[in-house]
């Protein structure tokens, strides 16, 4: 079994075949997983197909590949740019009606500050119409075979939002890994640097309070030694 940071996945047996099952305490990101993966199962974007869904409880399709974050860094860093073209399509995407909204970056904001997290020049940048948005694009949420992607899992956080938005969240994040990464996926994405650069201190602050709620403690204290280093942190220059 794989415990994630919202639910607990493992590969089951049904009907003679190896599938995944996901249970969520939370039923809001149940519900949302379940409403997202619906609206893309007409798409033809490699994601998980659902086989039942019960209260807390997820059985779906298993999909070939491993997670991207298992590969060696140029892998690594070439499936994501490959996952790009996937971004886009899903961006071009009507969100489904009943899609919660994005995160509310001005509590984000607030509660980061009254946490006492390491300065950071916090402001929201003016936002661009919603779109459908994965939530939590990463390399642990991207699966791939010798970089090419082969699915795109865990959907529990899709909201309507910025795509610039999003975009600079899978960039920031990766960037932390190797610093490679923020130009590579904001180019081949093709957006402005500096219109993607503008989201990064949110989140920053985004992840800091994840790990002050969540842990763990070392995450925590690593995270903060590298904003106190803000703007030299990769992603930001």
């Amino acid at each position: 079994m794989r415990q994630g940071a919202v639910g607990h996945v493992r590969l089951v047996e049904h009907d003679g075949r190896s599938v995944v099952e996901k249970r969520m305490a939370d039923p809001a990101r149940h519900d949302t997983e379940v409403l997202a993966l619906r609206a893309l199962a007409p798409t033809g974007l490699p994601v998980p197909e659902l086989i039942r869904v019960e209260p807390g409880s997820i059985l779906m399709t298993l999909l070939p590949g491993r997670r991207l974050d298992g590969d060696e860094p140029d892998i690594r860093l070439a499936g994501l740019r490959a996952s790009m073209t996937l971004l886009r399509e899903v961006h071009g995407l009507q969100p489904p009606p009943g899609l919660p909204s994005a995160p509310d970056d001005a509590l984000i904001i607030r509660r980061y500050r009254e946490a006492g997290g390491p300065p950071l020049p916090l402001a929201i940048p003016p936002a661009g119409p919603a779109v459908f948005c994965h939530g939590d694009w990463t390399d642990a949420n991207l699966l791939a075979i010798d970089g090419r992607i082969t699915a795109v899992v865990d959907w529990e956080a899709a909201h309507r939002g910025d795509p610039l938005r999003e975009l600079a969240r899978a960039a920031w994040g990766a960037a932390q890994k190797d610093p490679r990464a923020f130009d590579v996926i904001v180019d081949e994405y093709g957006a402005d640097r500096a219109a993607v650069r503008a989201w990064s201190a949110i989140h920053a602050a985004e992840l800091w309070l994840w790990f002050a709620e969540a842990g763990p403690a070392d995450y925590l204290e690593q995270l903060t030694v590298t904003l106190r280093r803000w703007p030299e942190t990769p992603g930001t220059t």
